[in-house]
């Protein structure tokens, strides 16, 4: 959604309404809607925080919704502490009802592309976060049957506990979860999981948790021969930039015609080979949709109509949607003369 004036928000100030004790280390904060900015999303996706920094001024972090567009009026964030993260730990002791936060507009690509899809979600930890979103938009408006492994070390970590069992009471016979406790079986291994889902029926597989979790469901899947372009992952990172900036210094360089279509209005300027679209964009002026400028999230996915680029990571998108022509403007860079590129 643009402003008047053909621009897109950049960001808009969240207000805490309420803060949910899920578990004894994770809380989920409740925010209003806001007024401006477009705040749409789609279930999977993550927003990006301004938060106060100790010597650095302010640092941002990402944190995936666990509302879902289909359910739920208000946006929900769930945030565990980690033993050493800034972020968690900051929202931990200090995140009370009335807290402002500067926020980007949601992003993200761990989503489905299908709610008609059987879906199976493997959960670590607070990777519940996002499935959370996904399994309740896919309930209430798809016909896809889901099941759900999330692994704790024990009980007392499992987040939205009850309400994961309101919602199989509720979709018997569509949703499953299975409870995995490390406290109980141990350490997921792929031996372990490969006993545990092969007798299951998917289509899709969604993955997120801790690495060493990851690491031992892609062994898994690879085990079984499933198709790698069907595994969805999410992974965060903490950014080592900052992605409210807008006063990047540009570099010189040859450049390249870029003909750049957002939001109905097409600008045409000069590419420099060493520079990001992101961040060519940035300089010029141009409001662009983009979160982490790290290849990490995918806020900035746009699709090349013409002419070639170059990207140094490609990691979030799969081989087919790079074939199509999908390219993350944080990443790309021209490899011709001329380059021709639509955001969404």
């Amino acid at each position: 959604m643009a402003d008047a004036d053909g621009t897109r928000p950049r960001h808009a100030v969240l207000t805490v309404s309420e803060v949910v004790q899920e578990t004894a280390s994770a809380i989920s904060l409740k925010f209003d809607r806001p007024s401006c900015g477009d705040f749409r999303y789609q279930p999977g996706q993550f927003l990006t925080f301004r938060i106060p920094g100790d010597d650095r001024g302010s640092v941002a972090r990402c944190y995936s919704l666990s509302s879902s567009p289909a359910t739920d009026d208000h946006l929900k964030v769930t945030i565990k502490r980690i033993a050493g993260g800034y972020g968690s730990n900051w929202f931990a002791d200090n995140a009370v009802v009335g807290s402002e936060f500067e926020v980007l507009p949601p992003a993200g690509v761990f989503t489905p592309k299908s709610y008609d899809n059987d879906l199976l979600a493997f959960a670590g930890g607070s990777g519940i976060t996002p499935i959370m979103s996904i399994v309740k938009s896919v309930l209430t408006e798809g016909k896809a049957g889901i099941t759900v492994v999330y692994a704790n070390r024990d009980d007392r970590d499992v987040i939205f506990a009850r309400e994961l069992d309101e919602l199989c009471r509720a979709h018997c016979g569509r949703l499953t979860v299975i409870h995995w406790l490390d406290s109980l079986q141990g350490l997921p291994t792929p031996e372990l999981l490969t006993r545990l889902v092969s007798p299951l029926t998917y289509t899709d597989v969604f993955v997120c948790g801790p690495a060493p979790f990851m690491a031992a469901v892609r062994n898994t899947l690879t085990g079984l021969n499933f198709d790698q372009n069907r595994l969805h992952t999410e992974v965060f990172t903490s950014l080592s930039n900052d992605p409210f900036a807008t006063n990047l210094s540009p570099e010189s360089a040859g450049a390249a015609t870029a003909h750049v279509e957002i939001d109905g209005l097409t600008h045409v300027l000069d590419w420099p080979r060493n520079r990001s679209l992101v961040d060519t964009l940035v300089d010029a002026g141009i409001e662009v949709p983009y979160a982490c400028r790290e290849g990490e999230c995918g806020a900035c996915v746009c699709t090349v109509t013409d002419g070639q680029v170059t990207m140094n990571r490609v990691d979030i998108l799969e081989a087919d949607d790079v074939a199509g022509g999908l390219a993350l403007g944080c990443q790309a860079r021209p490899a011709s003369d001329e380059v021709s590129v639509t955001f969404d």
